[in-house]
C-alpha cells in the first residue's frame, strides 16, 4: 500500500483532534501500518472558515457524497453527530465498501446491529471505540482483553457533565441549577442538557457496553433510566451523613442467562473507588468470573481523548487492511436477550420519609417492610425545622427487589403517618460487587 486515504465527516471539536494526531503523529502511525495515512477529504459546513488546523482548501467539501463516493478513500471517519442522516450516510459508505469508524454513541445504541451487519456483508470494517467513554478504551478492552472472560456486572460513570454536577454538589454543597449553570458556562454541558442530566447519554453507552460485554442484543429500551435534576442538596447532605457519595452510575449486570441494564443516581460508599472519581472524567468497574475486578479510568470527552479513540480504531482498520482481514472481526452476539423482570433485580435503597411526629409512625412504616422480608441497615430520625408535628426518616435498607420496593413505596403512600416520600435511590458497593 502506498498511502491510505481517510475521508473526515466534520470538522468540529473532535474532528479537529483527528486531523491533528494524524498530522502529528504521522511517523508512529507509519511505523505501525508500513505507509503513510492522508485526510483526503472533509466534509464541512462552512469552507472558508478559519480552522485550527492547516488543510488544503481542495480537500474541504460541503456535499457529504463528495467524501463517500470518492474511489480513492480508504476509511471514513464520522464525527458529525445526528442518527437518522448519519446513519443512511454510513449505510451507504459500508456498501461502497468503505471502512467506518465512529464516535457516534447514539447511532451505534440505536443502529448498532443494524450497521455492523451491514460491515460484515459488505467485507468492511466499523469500530466505534471513542462512543463511550472517551479516551478509555473500554470497547476494545471487552473485544479483546476480556474476550477469554465471561463478564458478570459492568459499573461505572459514563458521562462527564452529570459527574461534574454531583462532583460540585457533593464537595461545595452548591444547589444543582447553580452547578449546572456553571456547567454551561465552563462548555461541559449544552444549552439544552436534556441528554446528559436525564440520563440519556449514559443509557446509551451503557446499551453499547451491555451489548458487547453480554454477548446479547440490548437495546436502548431495555435500559431503565432516571436521571439527576431532582437530587436536592437534602438528599446529598444526608447521603454524606451516612458514608456515600451520589453519582451517575451505569449498571449492566448478568446473572444466568439474565440481564439488567439501568442509569440512574446511586449512592456509593466513600471508600469506592468510583466515588473519588470527579468532575468530568469516567471510570467504568468490569466484573469478571476469572479476571475479579477491573477498573477503567480516564478522560470521558474532549477533543484529543475522544480523537485518541478514533485514530486507535483507524489503526486498527489499517492493520487488518494490510492483513486482508477487514470485515471479519465483527461476531454475531452468543446470547438470545433475557432481561430480568422486577422481581429478579436487587439492590439496597435509600429513602428519606417525612412523618407525622406522634406515637406509632414508626413501628406502622416498619411494619410495611416487615411484610416484604425487608430489613434495615441503616436508620436515621430526625425533627423537621419549623414542623413541630413533623419527622424526618431516612433509612438504608438491605437487598430488596425491585418488585417488593415498588409494592412498599405504595403502601407507604397510602399510609395516614406519611406525608411525602421525598426520595429513593439505589445503594450500591458496600461489597463492591
Amino acid at each position: 500500500m502506498k498511502v491510505i486515504n481517510v475521508g473526515l465527516l466534520g470538522l468540529g471539536t473532535v474532528g479537529t483532534g483527528v486531523v491533528k494526531i494524524i498530522e502529528d503523529h504521522q511517523d508512529q502511525l507509519m511505523h505501525q501500518v508500513g505507509c503513510p495515512v492522508s485526510v483526503k477529504k472533509v466534509l464541512v459546513k462552512d469552507i472558508h472558515k478559519d480552522r485550527d488546523v492547516n488543510l488544503p482548501k481542495e480537500a474541504l467539501t460541503t456535499e457529504p457524497y463528495d467524501v463517500i463516493h470518492d474511489p480513492e478513500i480508504d476509511v471514513i471517519i464520522e464525527v458529525i453527530g445526528g442518527i437518522e442522516q448519519t446513519r443512511v450516510y454510513l449505510l451507504d459508505a459500508l456498501k461502497e465498501k468503505k471502512h467506518v469508524v465512529t464516535a457516534n454513541k447514539d447511532l451505534m445504541a440505536l443502529y448498532g446491529s443494524e450497521l455492523i451487519s451491514t460491515a460484515t456483508e459488505n467485507s468492511c470494517d466499523l469500530y466505534y471505540e471513542a462512543s463511550v467513554a472517551g479516551g478509555i478504551p473500554i470497547l476494545r478492552t471487552l473485544v479483546e482483553g476480556l474476550s477469554s472472560d465471561r463478564i458478570t456486572k459492568m459499573m461505572g460513570i459514563v458521562n462527564g457533565t452529570t459527574n461534574f454536577i454531583l462532583t460540585k454538589m457533593n464537595k461545595e454543597k452548591a444547589a444543582y441549577d447553580e452547578v449546572l449553570k456553571e456547567a454551561q458556562d465552563l462548555g461541559f454541558a449544552e444549552s439544552d442538557p436534556t441528554a446528559d442530566v436525564e440520563g440519556l447519554d449514559a443509557a446509551r453507552k451503557m446499551a453499547i457496553l451491555a451489548r458487547l460485554g453480554f454477548s446479547m442484543n440490548v437495546d436502548l429500551d431495555d435500559v431503565s433510566v432516571k436521571g439527576i435534576s431532582s437530587i436536592s442538596d437534602e438528599d446529598i447532605a444526608f447521603s454524606t451523613r451516612l458514608g456515600y457519595t451520589m453519582k451517575l452510575i451505569g449498571i449492566a449486570h448478568r446473572h444466568g442467562n439474565k440481564a439488567e441494564v439501568s442509569v440512574q443516581p446511586t449512592l456509593l460508599p466513600d471508600h469506592h473507588p468510583l466515588a473519588s472519581v470527579n468532575d468530568e472524567f469516567n471510570a467504568v468497574y468490569v466484573y469478571g468470573e476469572a479476571v475479579g475486578e477491573t477498573m477503567f479510568y480516564g478522560p470521558g470527552a474532549g477533543s484529543l481523548p475522544t480523537a485518541t479513540a478514533v485514530v486507535s480504531d483507524l489503526v486498527a482498520v489499517m492493520k487488518n487492511m494490510r492483513l486482508g482481514v477487514n470485515g471479519k472481526s465483527a461476531v454475531a452476539p452468543q446470547f438470545e436477550k433475557k432481561m430480568k423482570d422486577p422481581g429478579e433485580i436487587y439492590a439496597q435503597q435509600f429513602l428519606r420519609i417525612h412523618v407525622r411526629d406522634q406515637v406509632g409512625s414508626f413501628s406502622k412504616i416498619t411494619s410495611v417492610f416487615s411484610e416484604r422480608g425487608v430489613s434495615f441497615e441503616k436508620i436515621l430520625q430526625l425533627p423537621i425545622k419549623d414542623h413541630d408535628d413533623l419527622a424526618e426518616i431516612v433509612i438504608v435498607t438491605h437487598q430488596a427487589s425491585e418488585e417488593d420496593f415498588s409494592v412498599i413505596l405504595g403502601q407507604l403512600n397510602d399510609l395516614e403517618v406519611v406525608v411525602q416520600v421525598k426520595s429513593t435511590y439505589r445503594v450500591e458497593g458496600n461489597g463492591y460487587s
